[in-house]
């Protein structure tokens, strides 16, 4: 038998094939083929909008729709034996959660915390959980806590059960792996706005519309990693499970879901994540809680408020994440002495006792005079900020003059030279892109989301919002390819940027708006801004990664060979680093697209916009239609900078 050596980006026909050449020379030949049919078309089709003879009016349908759902919301069988009994569990389930909760106390709660940190991750993280719940009651902000803890607890055990089904089923038959697999890549690119408005139209504003909207955002990681961990289960320890006679139940049981627990923890350890930064949009549809704060902050630009709300949420999502990070550490490796021979026993005995105590003491909640009110201080800084950063500043201007020469400069530019273009080649300029990194089925795929958009009738509104994000983009990836390229050379830089990265990382999307339009007003560039600042901690961090990831060997054959640090730089890490770049690219166009939609609440209007607008109405054909399109945007743009692993051998 012979091996055969292939190469990246090849397809294992033999070097003499056309398929073989094109295949060595794709880029260049894929942009003459753009070049002639660009040519081609502007003679054939000329230029101009999306014609309106193309797009189809949905207005009517989904009007039809959104009536008869409020008409038989409260008669029809569906709604009341269904999605009734559905609305009916979800509040019951958070109540209940919520009751348990305040009876604890603060005491009961606070040392639950701290003895399950330790449990699973030793003293320091305890310590930790101890100080974060703590500070969340000095800041005033317990009740609302509590409320935001007992809709999480809902909504992620929900998301977990329905992921961890979806993930089975993926995880063990290849034809749903197949069929599920685009439905979570759509999921993964659709803000979490869009789902708001077919929920609320079902469930009305509340908590059970709340929790279902957070369950839909949070459930698809979830599912990914159940089937990823169950799909890459050693093939060893499987064959040889079966050749001991073990039924298929016995070897899920035994060998697959056993083998796949560190994936499990992840998919935890995300959905949490994920709800938690659902936890102040949810507030939009009655969530209540830190969101709640948040949001009723954000309407009158309210900073020392909306930072209020905003800390707790924030340590949570930290210590949250750090205690499922710990447990996914801790497997495999030898039980340690102390927490793991104490068992839970000591759990529930330590936070009963805690939550008795305060109640003899006559303080089962936390007093009002332990409290610190930090909105004052906090507005009076951001006042005087505005008063001196707003506008007036010598030589470099207010920020308010910077949003507007951002707006001027780029973001006008860019919108108008967008919807310049013809609609066919802006179709043909993605249809390239696609192709150029991607397959010819990612490419039909991002043609295809495209041409949705304007067969929607939203052509010009969808392109707006591509040049806000486009501009997001570009001033994040420059940013932050400089920070993560000086925090892989350098590990003061890394360790300083860390906890700055996990703060920002772990805020919600509607914290950052606050102080941005306090900073820059209403309009386009605060919502660019946001969005920056939202996504710029996700592309430093793969940035970095990847830069440390490049082979230490490589580099010190480099240095032999007299390579300076920038010729190191330029010809070694940066091309080794390629594919952590593109996914940092990736991410931060998902991230900004985001945090731009929700900026149609401070003036970034297109989409966003619409679907808020639709929200606030009721306006399903508005809003829905919006929403699809921010899908088939996000999509596209998924698949113009997602790299895909083209396949080998023959048939490829």
């Amino acid at each position: 038998m012979t091996a055969t050596v292939t190469t990246p980006r090849t397809t294992g026909l033999d070097a003499s094939t056309p398929a073989s050449s094109f295949a060595r020379h794709r880029t260049g030949v894929v942009l003459v083929g753009a070049l002639a049919l660009l040519t081609l078309g502007a003679f054939l089709i000329g230029g101009g909008t999306w014609p309106e003879s193309l797009t189809v009016d949905l207005t009517g349908p989904l009007g039809d729709v959104s009536d008869w759902i409020i008409d038989n919301r409260d008669t029809h069988p569906l709604f009341l034996y269904f999605f009734g009994h559905i609305s009916n569990a979800v509040v019951l389930s958070v109540r209940g959660v919520y009751l348990v909760l305040l009876a604890a106390g603060w005491a009961g709660v606070t040392a639950a915390a701290g003895l399950i940190a330790w449990r699973v991750a030793g003293v320091r993280l305890a310590l930790t959980a101890v100080a974060a719940f703590i500070l969340c009651a000095l800041l005033g902000m317990w009740v609302p806590t509590m409320q935001t803890l007992a809709l999480m607890a809902v909504a992620v055990l929900a998301s977990v059960i329905l992921g961890a089904v979806l993930g089975l089923a993926a995880g063990l038959s290849d034809h749903v792996f197949r069929s599920l697999r685009p439905v979570l890549d759509t999921m993964q690119v659709m803000p979490a706005f869009a789902y708001l408005l077919p929920v609320v139209l079902v469930f009305g504003i509340g908590v059970p519309a709340a929790v279902l909207a957070t369950v839909i955002y949070a459930a698809p990681p979830m599912a990914r990693l159940t089937a990823l961990g169950l799909r890459d289960a050693d093939a060893g320890v499987m064959e040889a499970a079966a050749s001991l006679g073990a039924t298929g139940r016995q070897r899920l049981l035994t060998a697959r879901l056993p083998l796949a627990r560190k994936e499990l923890l992840l998919g935890l350890n995300q959905t949490i994540m994920m709800a938690l930064s659902m936890a102040v949009i949810a507030s939009v549809i009655g969530a209540g809680g830190l969101g709640d704060r948040v949001y009723q902050a954000l309407a009158s630009v309210d900073v020392g408020a909306a930072l209020a709300a905003g800390i707790p949420i924030v340590l949570l999502a930290v210590v949250l994440d750090r205690v499922t990070a710990a447990a996914g550490n801790r497997i495999g490796t030898a039980p340690q002495a102390g927490p793991a021979r104490s068992g839970w026993a000591v759990v529930v005995a330590g936070s009963v006792v805690a939550a008795v105590v305060a109640r003899l003491a006559a303080k089962p909640t936390w007093p009002d005079a332990w409290t610190v009110g930090i909105t004052e201080p906090v507005n009076e800084a951001v006042g005087w900020m505005t008063d001196h950063l707003y506008s007036g500043v010598p030589v470099i201007g207010g920020t308010a003059d910077w949003a507007a020469r951002f707006t001027t400069w780029i973001l006008d530019p860019v919108r108008d030279g967008l919807q310049w273009l013809p609609w066919w080649a802006l179709l043909l300029l993605v249809a390239v892109l696609a192709m150029v990194i991607g397959t010819w089925r990612t490419t039909l795929t991002a043609v295809l989301a495209m041409a949705a958009i304007g067969v929607l009738g939203v052509w010009d509104p969808a392109l707006n919002t591509l040049s806000q994000v486009l501009a997001g983009v570009t001033v994040t990836l420059v940013i932050g390819f400089a920070v993560g390229i000086a925090a892989s050379r350098s590990e003061r830089v890394e360790r300083l940027l860390r906890p700055v990265l996990d703060v920002f990382q772990t805020m919600p999307q509607f914290v950052y708006l606050i102080p941005v339009v306090a900073l820059f007003g209403v309009g386009r560039a605060p919502a660019v801004v946001a969005a920056v600042i939202y996504a710029l901690p996700a592309v430093v961090r793969i940035t970095t990664q990847g830069m440390n990831g490049v082979d230490p060997v490589v580099m010190e054959s480099s240095r032999s060979l007299g390579a300076t640090g920038v010729q190191q730089l330029r010809t070694v890490q940066l091309p080794l680093a390629r594919p952590a770049l593109l996914l940092a690219v990736n991410q931060g166009v998902v991230l900004v697209l985001a945090v731009v939609v929700i900026g149609g609440l401070v003036g970034g209007g297109a989409l966003g916009y619409d679907v808020v607008f639709g929200l606030a109405q009721g306006d399903l054909a508005t809003g829905l239609v919006a929403g699809a399109a921010i899908v088939c945007l996000g999509l596209m743009l998924d698949r113009v900078t997602q790299p895909t692993q083209r396949r080998t051998g023959k048939g490829a």
